[in-house]
């Protein structure tokens, strides 16, 4: 059967040229390659197209269904005909298109729903000269509906964020909830790369963006931390992620379109997570130093325990400084008293990690020049931090080296020796340029080792008799 007769043509494109398909041919060939069934009648209700995609729903071929009036005894029960043709063809007089829901007979009996949506054909005098049908499967169409309903209710009511991120690893679209957990508008943050949004955490963003692309979707979601740029300056977020990768379904083969990126912001939770493991494991520690110190006779060395035990994810180095002669009682540092000296008795080696070495044998003072963070601690007797700042690693080193510290420390954090109402001394923790500075947090945990600390020293200084007891 000719492309003209099984899809019910005419060549209306005048003759076929050499070499050039036929206009009945590129007609028939649009036809059978849409994705949605396609038929059409004439004005009097005889059928005159039919596709592919009706033959693949109802059974019928197209030589079976051209020339048929109506969908009547074939692709309709008897009892549903007539309702039916009068619903198909009052497309005719009506404008624009109507929707329909039919259930047809399949040509082995069974029967499908469908949903319909016709519209008249207009003739060369713009009269009606028949009606064109389009149809699918009635759970085809929920499904599209249902993707699509999915999609916009993502991009417009989700609480957590939605990014389709595309192949060049910029943000092709975003919804609501990630534009304002990104700080900028929907539309601005289209395109842009997203080293431009993020700051810390998006080399890591970006390889698992690539993993996405190259491998598919991970097992299970993942925690991001990130940085995101604001006008205040940078905040660290913790983003609980998911990924998949989206591809083309009108492809052959599947074609990456990008990323979907969903997140959701836990930063709360995990800070606090973070925060209860790390009090956990410090109340641990204080717990073991108590237990090894108690096995000391010698209370100096249990100070030096309580100081090794200390450091662990706490500080890189540490220093215990004790007060040159007289323990400093309340009220010393009124106007008159003699300037505060120190003596270095106890340290952390300043190359390699290991136990404290007591340095104080000699009880030669420590030479802190006027203002220096454990002279101000002594004589205010509280907590002083003190920090290089952002500065190159040359003058970070000349700043602690001027402070008689490692060349390596640009944190510090100097507690008070006190007990029995005296001050004893200091004792300074001291990190590195790859930890965060001392924060408000870790004052405590060093209030509570100074004490420990303090109350070994004291018991040395009245075990050997030294003024002041």
């Amino acid at each position: 059967m000719s492309a003209s007769r099984r899809s019910g043509t005419t060549d209306e494109l005048g003759p076929d040229e050499p070499g050039e398909p036929g206009g009945s041919d590129l007609l028939a060939a649009l036809l059978d390659g849409m994705d949605a069934a396609l038929c059409a009648f004439d004005a009097d209700g005889v059928v005159t197209h039919w596709n592919r995609e009706a033959e693949r729903i109802l059974g019928w071929t197209a030589g079976e269904a051209v020339g048929r009036h109506g969908f009547a005894g074939w692709a309709v029960r008897s009892a549903d005909a007539e309702e039916v043709h009068a619903r198909l063809m009052s497309v005719m007089r009506a404008p624009g298109r109507q929707v329909h829901e039919f259930a047809l007979v399949t040509k082995d009996g069974g029967r499908v729903l469908v949903r319909t949506q016709s519209a008249a054909v207009r003739g060369p005098d713009g009269k009606p000269a028949g009606v064109y049908c389009a149809f699918s499967e009635v759970h085809a169409q929920i499904d599209l509906e249902r993707s699509i309903a999915l999609s916009e209710a993502l991009f417009e009511n989700a609480s957590w964020g939605v990014v389709l991120v595309d192949a060049d690893l910029r943000p092709a679209v975003v919804n609501a909830h990630a534009a304002r957990a990104l700080g900028v508008g929907r539309t601005s943050v289209l395109g842009r790369p997203l080293g431009e949004l993020l700051g810390r955490g998006v080399e890591e963003l970006e390889a698992a963006l690539t993993h996405v692309l190259a491998e598919g979707a991970p097992p299970a979601p993942a925690d991001l931390w990130v940085g995101v740029r604001t006008p205040e300056g940078e905040k660290r977020r913790c983003w609980r992620s998911g990924f998949l990768r989206l591809a083309s379904p009108l492809a052959e083969e599947p074609v990456p379109l990008g990323v979907a990126w969903l997140f959701q912001d836990v930063t709360e939770a995990r800070q606090g997570e973070q925060e209860t493991a790390l009090l956990r494991f410090r109340a641990n520690q204080l717990h073991r130093a108590v237990r090894a110190a108690a096995e000391c006779e010698d209370p100096a060395e249990a100070a030096t325990v309580h100081l090794d035990f200390a450091l662990a994810g706490f500080a890189d180095h540490a220093l215990i400084d004790r007060v040159a002669g007289t323990p400093r009682a309340e009220g010393a540092q009124e106007e008159g008293t003699d300037p505060v000296r120190l003596v270095r008795l106890a340290a952390t080696p300043a190359g390699a990690p290991g136990p404290s070495v007591p340095t104080g044998a000699a009880g030669l003072p420590v030479r802190y020049a006027e203002g220096h963070p454990a002279l101000q601690c002594v004589e205010r007797a509280g907590i002083v931090r003190a920090d290089a700042g952002s500065v190159p690693a040359e003058r970070a080193r000349e700043w602690a080296l001027e402070r008689r510290w490692p060349g390596d420390a640009v944190h510090a954090l100097c507690a008070v020796l006190r007990s029995r109402g005296r001050t004893l001394g200091v004792v300074t923790f001291l990190r590195g340029a790859g930890r965060n500075r001392f924060e408000r947090s870790d004052t405590a945990y060093a209030e509570d080792v100074a004490v420990r600390i303090a109350a070994a020293l004291d018991l040395a200084e009245a075990l050997r008799g030294r003024p002041g007891e």
